[in-house]
């Protein structure tokens, strides 16, 4: 089951966090009592040779790898797709033209263990989303459709995950609703809303989800995290946001 790898607390979170580093990455799990996923960036990586490289020291430590894209690019689809397919994460973030590529290439690998999700976001109106989200689609008029059909071809490609981008942090919390609701209705069990996520809206965006009856939830807290003079992701507002997470369950 490609959830295998993954943990979340009382079965139902996990937060995906940035790590600066190894030690960063192992003070952070620890935090969480194991409960989150550790985000590495396709976008920083100059090649794929070298990303599965720095994947592969991380998984000598850290059990559970979400391979990103980078703020959403979907310029760095492939990127992610093939360094996921070459080690196995658990997690691997694509946007949606491009998940049912990634799931049949891991599958062509023999992956079993990782988790693709699809992005999709939200548009201003309540019950519908943006599915173009890919390099090319992105640059033309946007592919607005009805939210439960979005699913449903999720659904067709094999999805399980949906990710929600860019909430900007509570700006669009009743299409998060919405799209938490309609998860539970298609059968999509993972949920992961992204963007502009903080210690002080963290509880709200998650609430949200897990009231509408989402089987896991995974919020991905990026920027918020990280400490400006050090780049690493602050172990206190790691914390922190471990302290709100355990309010909602």
């Amino acid at each position: 089951m490609e959830l295998d790898k993954l943990r979340f607390y009382k079965d139902r979170v996990a937060i995906n966090l940035l790590a600066k580093n190894i030690d960063n990455a192992k003070d952070i799990l620890e935090v969480l009592d194991g409960n989150g996923v550790i985000g590495i960036l396709s976008k920083k990586f100059n090649n794929i040779d070298e990303g599965v490289k720095y994947v592969k020291e991380f998984q000598k430590y850290i059990p559970t790898i979400s391979i990103g894209l980078g703020a959403g690019d979907p310029n760095q689809w492939k990127k992610a797709a093939v360094i996921a397919a070459e080690t196995d994460p658990g997690h691997v973030n694509q946007v949606f033209a491009t998940a049912g590529y990634t799931v049949g290439l891991l599958k062509g690998k023999g992956c079993k263990n990782t988790l693709v999700n699809a992005l999709i976001s939200p548009t201003g109106t309540v019950g519908m989303a943006k599915i173009s989200t890919g390099s090319f689609s992105a640059q033309k008029e946007a592919a607005i459709v009805d939210i439960d059909t979005a699913l449903c071809m999720l659904k067709d490609f094999g999805i399980n995950s949906l990710k929600f981008f860019n909430i900007r942090g509570a700006k669009h919390l009743d299409e998060l609703r919405e799209a938490a609701k309609a998860c539970v209705r298609i059968g999509i069990p993972v949920i992961e809303p992204t963007g502009g996520i903080t210690t002080e809206n963290i509880y709200d965006v998650v609430k949200v989800c897990i009231d509408a009856g989402c089987q896991k939830v995974i919020p991905h807290v990026y920027s918020s995290a990280i400490d400006k003079e050090t780049g690493l992701t602050d172990i206190n507002v790691v914390k922190q946001l471990y302290v709100n997470i355990k309010k909602i369950i």
